[in-house]
């Protein structure tokens, strides 16, 4: 969005410049869709006619603007042969001036005068009539509100706007400024930039965990260059299969950094094994794929499973989440095809024979599988302590989902955000322009402010028609700043509320309110009453609201009444015995009462300089200067009759009307309101407890809407998606091992490193959301491929003649090393993530901490659950 202001340039000429030269130009850009302009003045031209003169000439608006309309025309009669040629016949009487306007004959008199327009009335320029103010920075404004074509980028659209409107500043009148009062390409770049950089330090820190392990630059390269390869061919096949780059398909990139290395550190470490048993090079890469590729292959197939249920979900999930899977899957299946080819490949030029035999398990592994070999002989020494374990771990985690807050989306600072504000019904435009001025003022005197749009009597979006006592503010924050988005909106809020309390505001961000306008929820908090009875409404949702409102965290609450009253109205009823007899019918007083109040245009503009201009019929001020003048104004009939309009009609004054909402046929009202420093979930609860114990007569339905009802819809796809996922998930697995033991335990410690999911997330804070669900999810995908390598290596010993018991311990002691790596290498390559550095960043910070979470959690059990849970079941 755009502002233009001007100290030098008239508002019509403005609006004109706005409309004819600005809107033009990007219009022609390529991915522009529409172009939105509000404020300015719209230059037009104006007929005055003398009530007086009209009633002596016998001479009624209708006639005046019928005179119009048959002489302010263009048409063809058809084509007529002339010298040789067909030519086309017009006929034109159209005006060009305001001079040409009182030229037309508004009718003869029986003696054949014709009576001009110029006669009766006065023409001069004009402007269309303003019930509405729009401000930037606190100067009159012109906003641009541009809006792009779905398939097209925003980044570049945006570049290309910023390149056209520098252009065209250039051809524009001294003194016109053209600024950008919302900008969403900024926070897409930024947020692109933020997920970059965290895949570059994800990948450093991976190849860091590569080479303590590994201790070796060779093979550690061997390794950390599977990264940017798959990468660059994740960025193809996304190109391929329509995907754009934007925050979700990116944020799977950087979330997978740290699993596409999985792969290749489970041939390179087998490599590497084989290697140090003495075998030449082309035999340990030979052996070790024979060895790792079944298991490889299931166990990168564990995680894309886990997401195909994504593809049913519909929705803000759905949407938002899809093409992070697709992402992340296209990243495993291209790590896998490199695994198996490219890394062997590379192993057989960069792995050194004498530094691989000298090298051996370090102090710490050693230590670690002393650790590991005891701790297993203790589970099964004393399986209770296992079913103790487990049952205190589940009983954690639920004492930890039920600590954490929950919420539908992760708050994220945009960098902006937009007041929704709502004067007492009725007040005037000069009464609310006196209120939000004072409101601007404040908003300036916020540190963090860097800009401000105000629409009063209009609203942001393409339907943009309101009263004159709504409106709304964007307001864009500095970037280098100290306090976030919604300390800055707290610490405006209490200002707003103390120095004007009868403006009822409503902060939120932008995109924040378009994903809640998209699912037709957008407030956090809102209780609809459903009841045939209105009055029982009437009565009952003020009381909700002051209700809810004494819980001191619920803010910017709403009725569902008093919001939603109209401001009052005056009823002309006509008369229809007094009109019939006047020789008046209700169209033509109706058309006289709109010239008096805000004039009626003529259908057919006029056309000057190129440019059409409207035509509007209009009495003299003085008419509509109090009601007595309005019903006093003398109206003239079709059949010359004469009578004022308050003999013609009785004037009703008419109170506000609510307005009339119905879900499902059903009468209903909704009390709405936010939250501030509460989650979603938590902030539900007491409200919910403060609704239950007014006692609601049986009369009125009560049911949560808004965000909550979006998210627990939401919760309960995600839900469906878990579930269907370890179906999924133990289909894969028992067709693999052709055993139920495998199966059962792999997905026993996938579930229970759940646990480091909610552990993570209440140490750190983050509340429970789609994000973190996600997160969830894809552990259960992550830890089951660490189940696979650990029990296709039992499985492999066990036909090599060893026993239960050895083939656990011994295959334990063999992963260990691959397992901790991938593990510690996964969480590397998502801590840039949790750490949430940079705009738009917040939206996939949840997902990563419960990732690491999980995965930390998973180490552990992975090693002991596992192996124990399958020794127990395998054994009988």
């Amino acid at each position: 969005g755009y502002s233009m202001t001007s100290d030098t340039v008239a508002p019509t000429k403005l609006w004109q410049l706005a409309t004819y030269v600005v809107k033009p130009q990007l219009n022609r850009l390529p991915g522009v869709s529409t172009i939105v302009i509000q404020g300015g003045q719209e230059p037009e031209f104006e007929i005055q006619p003398d009530p007086g003169k009209l009633v002596e000439s016998q001479i009624t608006v209708p006639n005046l603007l019928d005179a119009i309309a048959r002489s302010n025309l263009v048409d063809s009669p058809g084509l007529v042969e002339h010298n040789h040629q067909l030519v086309l016949g017009l006929v034109s009487g159209q005006v060009h001036s305001a001079a040409e306007i009182g030229d037309i004959v508004a009718r003869t008199t029986p003696g054949g005068t014709p009576i001009r327009i110029r006669d009766i009335a006065a023409v001069s320029p004009s402007v269309k009539p303003v019930y509405t103010v729009v401000t930037a920075n606190g100067k009159p404004a012109v906003l641009l509100n541009i809006y792009r074509q779905p398939d097209s980028n925003t980044v570049a659209v945006a570049g290309e706007v910023h390149k056209a409107v520098g252009n065209l500043l250039r051809s524009l009148p001294a003194g016109i400024k053209i600024e950008p009062f919302y900008d969403q390409s900024d926070l897409v770049s930024a947020s692109m930039k933020s997920v970059r950089d965290a895949i570059l330090v994800g990948v450093i820190l991976a190849a860091i965990i590569l080479v303590l392990f590994l201790r070796d630059w060779g093979t550690s390269i061997v390794a950390g260059l599977v990264i940017p390869v798959t990468m660059a061919i994740t960025f193809i096949v996304l190109k391929i299969i329509g995907q754009s780059f934007n925050l979700m398909t990116l944020g799977g990139l950087a979330a997978a950094v740290g699993l596409v290395i999985d792969d290749a550190i489970v041939v390179v470490e087998n490599v590497v094994m084989h290697f140090e048993a003495g075998q030449t090079r082309a035999e340990a890469i030979r052996r070790a794929l024979r060895e790792i590729r079944v298991p490889l292959v299931g166990s990168t197939v564990t995680p894309i499973v886990v997401f195909l249920p994504l593809i049913t979900i519909t929705g803000v999930t759905g949407t938002f989440f899809r093409a992070l899977a697709i992402t992340v899957a296209a990243a495993l299946l291209t790590s896998l095809a490199l695994a198996l080819t490219w890394t062997p490949a590379l192993s057989h030029l960069l792995l050194r024979s004498e530094r691989a035999r000298e090298q051996r398990n370090g102090r710490v592994m050693i230590c670690l599988i002393g650790w590991y070999e005891r701790a297993v002989k203790a589970l099964l020494a004393y399986p209770a302590a296992l079913a103790l374990g487990c049952v205190v771990v589940i009983g954690m985690s639920f004492l930890c989902y039920r600590a954490l807050g929950s919420d539908l989306l992760p708050a994220m600072d945009e960098g902006s955000f937009v007041l929704d504000y709502l004067m007492p019904a009725g007040s005037s435009l000069a009464e609310t322009n006196r209120v939000l001025t004072g409101v601007e003022r404040i908003l300036h005197s916020i540190p963090e402010v860097a800009s401000t749009a105000r629409r009063t009597g209009l609203q942001l979006g393409l339907a943009a028609v309101t009263e004159a006592n709504t409106g709304d503010i964007s307001v864009l924050l500095k970037p280098n700043r100290s306090r976030d988005v919604e300390e800055v909106i707290a610490d405006i809020r209490e200002r707003v509320n103390k120095q004007y309390p009868q403006l009822d505001c409503d902060f939120h961000q932008l995109l924040e309110d378009m994903i809640g306008d998209l699912t037709s929820s957008p407030n956090p908090i809102e209780i609809k009453l459903f009841s045939e009875h209105f009055d029982l409404l009437k009565s009952w949702a003020p009381r909700v609201a002051d209700t809810i409102k004494t819980i001191p965290t619920v803010k910017d609450v709403k009725n569902g009444i008093e919001d939603t009253i109209s401001g009052p109205a005056i009823t002309f009823r006509v008369n229809g015995g007094v009109a019939a007899r006047a020789g008046f019918t209700p169209q033509e007083i109706e058309l006289d009462a709109s010239a008096i109040f805000q004039g009626e245009p003529a259908t057919v503009p006029m056309v000057l300089n190129n440019r059409p201009y409207t035509l509007r019929v209009t009495f003299p001020p003085a008419t509509r200067a109090s009601l007595d003048a309005i019903q006093n104004t003398l109206l003239v009939s079709a059949t010359g009759k004469v009578a004022t309009l308050g003999t013609l009609a009785t004037i009703w004054n008419d109170p506000g009307q609510a307005e009339i909402r119905r879900e499902n046929l059903q009468r209903d009202v909704a009390v709405t309101g936010r939250f501030e420093g509460m989650s979603l979930g938590k902030g539900i609860a007491l409200v919910q407890k403060k609704v239950a114990a007014l006692h609601i007569p049986s009369g009125i339905r009560v049911l949560y809407g808004g965000l909550y009802q979006q998210q627990q819809q939401s919760f309960h796809d995600l839900l469906f998606v878990l579930a269907a996922a370890i179906v999924l998930l133990f289909i894969v697995l028992l067709l693999e091992f052709g055993s139920f033991a495998a199966p059962v335990a792999i997905l026993a410690s996938a579930l229970l490193s759940t646990s480091g999911v909610f552990l993570a997330l209440w140490i750190t804070g983050v509340t429970f959301n789609i994000s973190s669900f996600m997160g969830m999810i894809m552990v259960v995908g992550i830890v089951a491929k660490n189940g696979i390598l650990l029990l296709d290596a039992d499985q492999n010993l066990r036909r090599n003649g060893a026993t239960s018991r050895e083939a656990m311990i011994q295959a334990g002691e063999r992963r260990l090393r691959p397992i901790v790596m991938t593990a510690l290498a996964t969480v590397a390559g998502m801590i840039p993530l949790s750490l949430a550095i940079g705009a738009g960043s917040q939206m996939l910070q949840p997902l990563a901490i419960a990732v690491i979470g999980g995965i930390l959690a998973s180490m552990l059990l992975s090693l002991l659950v596992t192996p124990a849970v399958h020794y127990f079941l395998a054994r009988r």
